[in-house]
């Protein structure tokens, strides 16, 4: 019976051993100054110890800025309280004096002077001066006011009285911007022209007043009234009774026609002309008065 016995196998080396002696010594070689290089920085002796230096630390000078915002403040505090101070004592100073200037025809200076005292109960600067103007603006026959004070304890009131051109309706009068004001007396003013129209056409029929006063001046003609209906036609009559239709349209066309007209033909006989219609598109129509038939003289007065 026989026993199976493994041996070694000598005279044989591991894989290793069995790469070509060439390539061992070149991976020696790459090796090798690895090594070194470990070896030297293990080698390389430690640094010696030195010296600390010493640095020497400034000292900040002593800031001061804190100092600084106490005296501003303490400044502003009190200017604050003189400047508060002396509005509290102007404010208690009153208005003595009010002097009224401009040319016052229908406006006393008393009323003037008493219609601005309740809104001066507030002292020289208390008063309300926007106030005190609307309502001397509001009075009637003043047209504009300027208010202003005058140190120390004076106010000086400018009044602009209101200049009437023209009457409007019944007791109204019209300014020379076609603005309405109706003062409690008017007696004085019942000579001016007297225009009339809807509600609202004050300003524009104003305009056409003026227009037609320029054109009429050389001729030396007055107008007394001026009317404009509901449908915008306008009618002028002159201060002799004639009465002139101007229509609605081409207002200068038609008044250049009157005049040229008024020169050749009506002049002369002005007296006699009731009413010229210039409504038409190129012609006019004149109407003359009817005259009274003359009476025949008697025999005795012929004799």
């Amino acid at each position: 019976m026989g026993v199976a016995i493994k041996l070694p196998v000598f005279g044989r080396r591991p894989e290793q051993e069995s790469k070509p002696k060439k390539a061992r010594r070149a991976a020696a070689k790459k090796k090798a100054p690895q090594e070194q290089v470990k070896r030297k920085s293990r080698q390389t002796p430690a640094k010696g110890a030195t010296r600390k230096q010493q640095t020497k630390v400034e000292k900040a000078p002593a800031s001061f800025a804190w100092l600084n915002r106490i005296l501003i403040l303490l400044g502003v505090g009190v200017v604050a309280a003189a400047g508060m101070q002396a509005w509290v004592y102007l404010s208690a100073i009153p208005v003595e004096r009010i002097v009224v200037t401009g040319e016052l025809e229908n406006t006393r200076t008393s009323a003037v002077q008493d219609m601005v005292q309740p809104a001066l109960v507030g002292g020289f600067l208390g008063a309300d001066l926007k106030e005190v103007r609307g309502q001397l603006e509001a009075l009637p026959w003043i047209y504009e006011a300027n208010v202003r004070r005058v140190w120390p304890n004076a106010l000086e009131i400018h009044v602009v009285e209101q200049l009437p051109i023209a009457r409007w309706g019944d007791g109204a009068f019209l300014n020379h911007e076609g603005e309405v004001f109706r003062p409690s007396h008017n007696e004085d003013w019942s000579a001016l022209p007297q225009l009339r129209g809807p509600e609202g056409a004050a300003g524009e029929l104003m305009h056409t007043y003026q227009r037609l006063v320029d054109i009429l001046a050389p001729l030396r003609l007055n107008v007394s009234q001026l009317l404009v209906d509901d449908r915008g036609q306008v009618e002028a009559v002159l201060a002799g009774g004639q009465s002139l239709m101007i229509g609605g349209d081409d207002f200068r066309q038609r008044m250049q026609r009157f005049s040229r007209l008024y020169h050749v033909e009506l002049a002369s006989r002005m007296s006699e002309v009731e009413r010229v219609d210039l409504r038409y598109h190129k012609g006019v129509a004149v109407a003359y008065r009817e005259l009274p038939p003359q009476e025949e003289k008697t025999d005795k007065e012929k004799a």
